[in-house]
């Protein structure tokens, strides 16, 4: 099958986009600025909204706005967000509208008093869960997924927070890294497949959660470890308490995560992201060799994949492409239009590095290729005399449902299209990608189990709401920030 220059054009630049990140903290005076710190740190996992809560165990205070965390958060604001904890969550950007009713934390009142929730994941039954309890007169404020743990605990009858919460979270199905915060406790909470990534820390006597254990190094905090999956953590005044109430299931972690998504110095599922893609790169350099004078990375997240590619075929690693970090949601194009122009923008080929050279461009992952001929069009006109393309992941044939925006089917190129067909597109000299079975085997560890749904369709859940053309919902608009 011929692939059209238009075929997968996007106003995008066809990468995954990670759902959001979350941070929380229990026993610190400064509780909001450590949140704050920490989500900043985690900004790379949603750039949508920004949001924290903090308590001092009689009030509950939050505040959240549309943007970066930079932009959100004013001292005005900070100086308002009092008490010795505190949740805090990033959101990711949509390829469609975002509003700020599904900016996170979501608060609401209760039988049970306030409940605020932070999310990391999706959850594969919110559709069904939704529409039974609408039809039973609840009136939900959002439409986010994770609203609906709310409405469980709500009408379950229990008094005892904790109970309704893990009578509540029984029901959902799908990937979900918690936090729950009421005036006097935290709950950590990671889903029993442990799809999403949570981690434990310690600062100055305090306990902190966190997404990524970059989250940890901002704010001097000391890493303990995961989350377990299925695991509970209650934080309090006492200390921290542990529980597993729910039926243990499979392991199945996020690859995606190592591949692409965390930040290389962060330790996540107990290994370093930045070390297992170096062993990414080293297999796939033993999978798929070829002769060339220069290794060469797409900035940012292939950096670490390409060390370990040149150091396991003895091809020198280059910096021959550029990555500008400081585009701004919007720029203005010049009136002669310039071709390629978004890519442009943020990626600029050292010619000096490539021409009249063979070089392999190692990347993480291909989603709808535009992006990557656009890429490698930039090689071509800088003189590089052969381009060959190493993938550090399978080819992404399917989307996820877990927390991730992939792209629908029709979108990815490798769900239509084979190798050589891609290779035709791109018009590299020639591409490869790595196995599931290789990529599993470089990233092997005891007792671990890897999600690879989105390149082999084997999802570890039911996906009872999942119809392809619905990954997301519509939006409704509210155009500024608020406390509420």
């Amino acid at each position: 099958m011929e692939l059209s220059e238009n075929q997968f054009l996007s106003s995008d630049d066809g990468r995954p986009k990670e759902e959001c990140g979350i941070f929380g903290i229990f026993g610190h005076p400064k509780a909001a600025n450590l949140a704050y710190l920490g989500l900043y740190a985690l900004q790379h996992r949603g750039q949508e909204s920004a949001g924290i809560a903090s308590s001092d165990g009689n009030h509950i205070v939050r505040y959240a706005g549309m943007g970066k965390v930079i932009d959100v958060f004013e001292p005005k604001h900070m100086d308002n967000l009092q008490g010795d904890r505190a949740i805090g969550h990033n959101r990711y950007s949509t390829t469609g509208s975002s509003y700020l009713r599904n900016a996170q934390p979501f608060r609401a009142e209760s039988n049970l008093g306030p409940i605020v929730l932070a999310h990391n994941g999706n959850l594969s039954n919110a559709g069904t869960l939704r529409f039974e309890l609408e039809q039973k007169g609840h009136i939900f404020q959002t439409t986010i997924d994770s609203e609906v743990i709310v409405h469980l605990m709500a009408r379950s009858g229990i008094k005892d927070f904790l109970e309704a919460l893990i009578h509540s979270l029984k029901q959902v199905k799908g990937a979900y890294s918690l936090l729950i915060m009421n005036r006097e406790k935290i709950y950590a909470v990671r889903d029993p497949h442990g799809l999403r990534p949570l981690v434990l820390g310690k600062v100055q006597g305090a306990y902190c959660v966190a997404s990524e254990t970059c989250a940890f190094d901002i704010v001097d905090a000391e890493y303990l470890r995961e989350i377990h999956p299925g695991e509970l953590v209650e934080l309090s005044s006492y200390g921290i308490k542990s529980y597993y109430p729910f039926e243990k299931q499979p392991e199945s972690l996020c690859v995606f995560e190592y591949i692409y998504f965390s930040r290389p110095d962060s330790i996540i599922f107990g290994e370093s992201v930045h070390e297992m893609r170096i062993q990414l790169g080293r297999m796939l350099a033993r999978q798929a060799p070829v002769e060339a004078d220069i290794v060469v990375p797409i900035p940012d997240s292939s950096v670490s994949a390409a060390i370990g590619y040149a150091r396991e075929s003895n091809i020198p690693y280059e910096l021959a492409m550029i990555r500008s970090h400081y585009i701004g949601r919007t720029f203005i194009e010049p009136e002669q239009r310039i071709r390629d122009f978004g890519v442009k923008i943020k990626f600029n080929v050292v010619r000096s590095a490539v021409e009249g050279k063979k070089i392999v461009v190692v990347d993480d992952s291909i989603m709808r290729g535009t992006t990557m001929r656009k890429i490698i069009k930039m090689f071509r006109n800088a003189g590089a005399k052969e381009i060959h393309v190493r993938i550090s992941s399978p080819p992404t044939r399917f989307p996820c449902f877990y927390g991730i925006d992939i792209p629908t089917r029709k979108e990815l190129i490798a769900a239509s299209h084979t190798i050589e067909e891609i290779r035709k597109y791109l018009r590299v000299d020639s591409i490869e990608y790595m196995t599931v079975e290789t990529m599993l085997q470089a990233i092997d560890r005891p007792k671990m189990g890897f999600c690879t749904a989105c390149f082999d369709s084997n999802y570890p859940s039911p996906l009872d709401d999942c119809a392809e053309e619905n990954q997301k919902y519509l939006f409704e608009d509210m155009s500024c920030s608020e406390y509420y």
